[in-house]
């Protein structure tokens, strides 16, 4: 007998004197917390974004690639890696070199690399979060993991939901899917705070509208 279901066999053996009617419910979720319109929504994830030390910028289409070119001049980038499916409009205004993430790369070439930009499958208000699912534009899930500053480029209000609810109607779980709160870090038994452990340092968050 697994330890599952010996753990079920208790359950199902203090209920045994329970009623069905008492038993049989579904506990009623909130999908999202209050009622915020769009432009608050946002705002919202700005906000938590920032309080998890991500770095937010806000622009339109237009000013994307003059954005991004400065978030990478401004961290002294002179590489940054780019996923197969990633828009070129958005490089177009930086020279910085380009490298393309390939299968017979090693880790040790992307660490060399000094930034990566991506965009990103949903990103989440209530809980600060961005959600990369490997599509085109996102790239491997390495890429996201090894070089110490990452660009996200995100849609709004297109790509932005409130809840996690939400947000995973959205999201296939059968795609690798990178759950991401702030840049990398971790803190000791002291309360230590380590940035840069497990993934990037510096996490910049570029949030696009269509205007």
């Amino acid at each position: 007998m697994s330890s599952r279901e010996r753990i079920l066999g208790r359950v199902r053996r203090a209920l045994a004197d329970v009623p069905r009617e008492e038993t049989a419910y579904a506990r009623d979720y909130l999908r999202e917390h209050g009622a915020r319109s769009v432009a608050e929504t946002v705002d919202l994830l700005a906000e938590n974004l920032a309080d998890y030390r991500a770095v937010v910028h806000r622009c339109t289409d237009s000013e994307l690639p003059s954005v991004i070119a400065g978030v990478l001049a401004a961290h002294g980038s002179a590489s940054v890696v780019v996923p197969p499916g990633l828009d070129e409009a958005w490089l177009a205004d930086t020279d910085v070199t380009r490298v393309t993430d390939r299968a017979e790369g090693s880790v040790s070439d992307l660490d060399r690399v000094d930034s990566v930009v991506t965009g990103c499958a949903v990103a989440i208000a209530e809980t600060g979060t961005l959600v990369l699912d490997g599509s085109p534009d996102q790239g491997r899930r390495r890429i996201t993991l090894v070089p110490d500053h990452h660009i996200c480029v995100v849609r709004v209000p297109d790509q932005v939901v409130s809840s996690v609810p939400q947000g995973l109607e959205r999201l296939d779980p059968a795609r690798p899917l990178t759950w991401i709160s702030g840049p990398s870090a971790t803190s000791d038994i002291e309360l230590d705070r380590v940035e840069g452990v497990h993934g990037p340092r510096t996490l910049e968050v570029v949030l696009v509208t269509s205007a």
